[in-house]
């Protein structure tokens, strides 16, 4: 990668003299504090603050132990020429980085090697802050934190026991002026207490006549638990056993594996600390209007939290109460059968056939084909549980596998005919998702269609379909008439799909068997994993099982001292298995004695720490008062840097850059958290981040030989048309990540050593897009050097090192070439076109590098225009060019004579099957789609085509247009 020094004159911009001149500001910037933020209030507070903020920032990276390679600090070096370039605008701007360092790499290394994870997180991050120290980065480093650090762990803390603390009041208006708020629980008990609200538990399942005071501890708890925001449940989880540990939904692929590792995850019934999410559902879902996002990721959020309008039918089986959502209540009339996940509570404990809740033997009426070949239905039943046991999620819900199920032995009876209808058991319906109950329309869905062929159930069209299509062979899917739908109180017939919804659901409603509903894909938030390396949960259980919250003073719960970082090794396909947690070792640290306002007690300690996303949930509003001990942001310095810039907005900081693959997971759990400490008056933005941008990724090139085995890349010579070789041998050339086991990893390091970091920075800037991913070639770095070796010659003699600018005045030329490229930089890096920003300058440059002196009143503005993406040769030549301060604050760049934009204008020939028929004048810089558009609208040429089209329109902006037309 080593450029070839040679007999260098020694003022030429090269490797070394960038190195050094890199070096030398990285100090100066440092010293100065150059790029520090002002705060209004606190211990950063200053006269900064007058200015307007300016608020951006990158997703929070894992400090990963492999460091950097340059495919890493592309956003990075795009948020840092943005933040360079609004601190030369007049903003106050905030731009820092932080470390989101709780994560299961560090575990497992700690696992494997029996390094405390602390040491090995606080190494990496020293080596990140390293690397991207090299890059110019202008982060306030003040405002630096791990979430590791006991003070940010303090304040997760914090921020759980206030959800904790909080229930979500459907009928309460929020600050943003719509309605559903979530209110201290303190609130809620005070209702009960004297008498204005009912007591009973939040799906009203128990209900007390008693008064609250004589409720008993237990009691009060189970009923305030039922609406708390965090709150531990026993349901279905994503049980990965091969990490130890469950996982979100959001953290499975659609592969039923998890993110981390690929393994095997399944659902399995167990007692975790959940979040509420799901009572933000609606306001997560709206307000995606309210931010500034790609419309990919709002999409893929709104389908994430999944809406969907439809009824709650209830069904009575056997005198238990089996609820159903759907979207197509006019359906019901054929419902010839239900089916209920394995794991349903109406099938009874998941123990001994002995303690199913299903008949001792087949009951009348069942067929041959619904016993599966089993002599009772307990024996079924618990052999079908067992089999759903052993597999995923993704593995159950295939489009292409094949329908299993079994009759259960029990039957329902349909609300709307009285017909009792068998029900199933499958393994196709999830627990986890709507009621874990589905009423079958085999008629109408195919999935129902091919399971009621398979099992010998009835099919009854209640939708008309088309004269041609065959019943017997799928089930009509479309929309028509509506049939076969009618009883003594309620005629569907001959309705429409949304009148007969709207007649059927009210008429459901009218008895009690079912209720207009809003449903919703997104599922409660599970927040607990069985690992080590996490923040402890803040709260203690008395020896009656009820949860105390530990007061604030109590806080930080820091993470005790332990040998064993590792959770029981489980066989990764054994679903059966159970998490034991590695903070169970902890025997001294788990048991504490304390006074929590019931007298000195001994408390148990949680097992379980949070998951690694909870520290990145809210690190955004920390940034704007990192140290501050007394609140988690004092609310002016919150107000400054989050608060809506405009009334009517929703807040939030003014740019995020990210990885797309962060749409649902971070971005979800973080305006989840918005919104609570929102509702709870300790924020003034209601959502976390205003503008996001999602960037590209660097790929690269990779070779294999005739073995498949991965060769250095950078050792690889030849192209496409020759083929490529290494070592004379012929290698296959891939393209997709940069890796280690690929042998094809550059990394920033090296790459500032051999060409600088400000070449770097241009070359990533300027590769393409930034939301496009690209190639990354070493080879054709020349380029983006060249450019900074020109702009430095420009300025100075590079044998002697002399100022050879001059102060006589520019030509009308060179001073137009500035004012629009000027206008045209500042416009592309408002916009994060920062590519061709780039390529502007770079004519500007190229224009003036002929000149035997350039004229300052040119050169100077360039410089200022590239110190954004290449600060330090940038700093070098405004500290030549006389200028004793840093440029860092200069203002940027402006036209001021606006005459010097306007463009001379060029005549457009208009010509119609060869033949001169019209003339415009237009800008030289039109494009070919403004030019085809005003020629076509010329009078001549509309008299012309006297409403005909053109058979083919030739542009060759900006000088010609040819309409060619068939000929009489």
């Amino acid at each position: 990668m080593s450029q070839n020094q040679g007999s260098e004159p020694e003022f030429r911009y090269t490797a070394q003299m960038a190195n050094a001149i890199e070096d030398k500001w990285h100090k100066q910037w440092d010293d100065r504090g150059t790029f520090n933020a002002d705060n209004p209030t606190g211990d950063l507070e200053g006269p900064l603050a007058q200015l307007t903020p300016y608020f951006l920032l990158d997703m929070f990276p894992y400090p990963s132990g492999k460091g950097l390679h340059v495919g890493h600090p592309l956003g990075y070096i795009a948020t840092d020429t943005i933040a360079r370039f609004q601190r030369m605008r007049g903003f106050n701007v905030l731009y820092t980085m932080g470390f989101d360092a709780f994560g299961l790499p560090a575990e497992q290394y700690a696992i494997q090697t029996g390094q405390h994870p602390r040491i090995t997180t606080y190494d990496n991050i020293a080596n990140m802050r390293r690397q991207l120290a090299r890059l110019g980065l202008s982060h306030d480093k003040r405002r630096s934190f791990a979430t590791t650090d006991d003070l940010f762990v303090r304040w997760t803390q914090w921020i759980f026991l206030k959800i904790f603390n909080a229930w979500y009041d459907t009928e309460a208006t929020n600050p943003a002026g719509t309605k559903g708020c979530a209110r201290p629980i303190s609130e809620l008990e005070d209702e009960f207490r004297s008498g204005t609200r009912p007591i009973a538990t939040s799906e009203g399942e128990e209900t007390f006549d008693k008064a609250w005071d004589d409720l008993t501890a237990v009691e009060q708890a189970r009923v305030l638990d039922s609406y708390r925001l965090a709150y531990i449940n026993e349901a279905p989880v994503n049980w990965a056993p091969g990490l130890g540990t469950v996982l979100a939904n959001e953290e499975v692929t659609a592969e039923g594996r998890s993110e981390r590792g690929n393994f095997p995850v399944f659902t399995k019934r167990m007692r975790q600390w959940m979040m509420r999410i799901t009572a933000y559902a609606d306001r997560l879902d709206a307000d995606l209007d309210t931010v500034n996002w790609p419309d990919k990721v709002r999409s893929m959020q709104h389908h994430w939290i999944g809406r969907s309008t439809g009824a709650r039918v209830t069904f009575d089986a056997d005198g238990t109460r089996l609820d159903v959502f759907t979207t197509r209540p006019d359906t019901l009339f054929g419902a010839t059968f239900m089916v209920v996940a394995p794991e349903h509570p109406l099938l009874g404990d998941e123990g001994d056939a002995a303690d199913l809740n299903v008949p001792a033997e087949w009951p009348d009426g069942t067929r041959e084909a619904w016993t599966g070949g089993y002599a009772t239905p307990a024996t079924a039943v618990k052999a079908y549980r067992e089999r759903a046991a052993r597999m995923t999620d993704a593995e159950r819900t295939a489009e292409a596998g094949e329908k299993t199920g079994v009759f259960s032995g029990r039957f329902a009876t349909n609300p709307v005919n009285g017909t009792s209808i068998p029900i199933f058991v499958a393994d196709y319906v999830l627990m986890g998702y709507g009621t874990g109950a589905i009423m079958a329309v085999p008629a109408h869905d195919q999935r129902d269609f091919d399971f009621a062929r398979r099992f010998d159930l009835d099919i009854i069209t209640t939708i008309t379909p088309p004269e041609d299509f065959d019943r017997d062979e799928a089930a009509w899917v479309g929309d028509g008439v509506i049939t076969n739908s009618a009883n003594e109180e309620v005629d569907l017939n001959g309705l429409g799909k949304e009148a007969a919804i709207e007649r059927i659901t009210q008429w459901l409603e009218e008895r009690g068997l079912g209720k207009k509903t809003v449903t919703y894909r997104l599922r409660d938030w599970l927040f607990s994993r069985q690992r080590y390396w996490g923040e402890p949960f803040p709260v203690v259980y008395s020896a009656d099982g009820r949860v105390h919250a530990l007061p604030d003073e109590m806080l930080p719960v820091t993470l005790p001292e332990i040998d064993d970082f590792s959770p029981r090794t489980f066989d990764e396909n054994d679903a059966a298995s159970e998490p034991e947690a590695p903070l169970g070792r902890a025997t001294d640290w788990l048991d504490v004695e304390l006074d929590l306002g019931e007298g000195k007690q001994t408390y148990r300690r949680d097992t379980n720490t949070m998951p690694n996303w909870a520290g990145s949930c809210a690190y955004e509003i920390r940034y704007g008062d990192p140290n501050n001990t007394e609140h988690f942001a004092d609310p002016v310095n919150e107000q400054y840097w989050m608060g809506p810039r405009n009334p009517g907005e929703s807040g939030g900081a003014d740019l995020y850059v990210g990885g797309v693959e962060h749409a649902v997971l971070h971005l979800l759990y973080a305006r989840f958290w918005q919104k609570i400490l929102f509702d709870l008056g300790y924020v003034s933005a209601s959502e976390p981040f205003h503008r996001l941008f999602n960037q590209g990724y660097i790929q690269a090139y990779a070779y294999t030989d005739s073995r498949g085995a991965y060769v250095p890349a950078d050792e690889v010579t030849g192209d496409e048309e020759s083929g490529f070789t290494w070592k004379g041998e012929p290698v296959t050339q891939e393209y997709g990540k940069m890796g280690k086991s690929l042998k094809n990893v550059v990394t920033p390091d090296e790459f500032a050593q051999d060409y600088g970091a400000d070449t770097l920075r241009v070359y990533e800037m300027s590769m393409g897009p930034l939301d496009i991913s690209r190639p990354w070639e070493t080879r054709a770095v020349v380029g983006s050097q060249r450019f900074l070796q020109r702009l430095w010659r420009n300025v100075l003699d590079e044998e002697t090192g002399e100022v050879t600018v001059s102060d006589e005045s520019a030509d009308l030329a060179t001073r137009k070439l500035l004012a629009r490229t000027i206008a045209d930089v500042t416009v592309e890096f408002e916009n994060l076109r920062i590519n061709t920003a780039i390529a502007r300058m770079i004519v500007l440059n190229n224009h003036i590098t002929s000149m035997d002196a350039v004229p300052r009143e040119i050169i100077e503005p360039l410089v200022l225009m590239v110190s954004p993406v290449a600060p330090h040769i940038a700093e070098e030549l405004w500290h030549k060019l006389g200028h004793g301060e840093s440029l860092a604050r200069e203002p940027f760049p402006v036209v001021e004579d606006e005459s010097l934009l306007e463009e001379e204008t060029i005549t457009a020939i208009v010509q119609v099957n060869g033949k001169v028929r019209a003339r415009l004048d237009v800008s030289p810089s039109i494009d070919e789609d403004d030019l085809r558009t005003r020629a076509l609208d010329l009078e001549p040429i509309r008299a012309i085509l006297d409403g005909r089209e053109p058979l083919k329109v030739i542009v060759r902006a900006p000088k010609l247009v040819n309409l060619v037309l068939p000929k009489n």
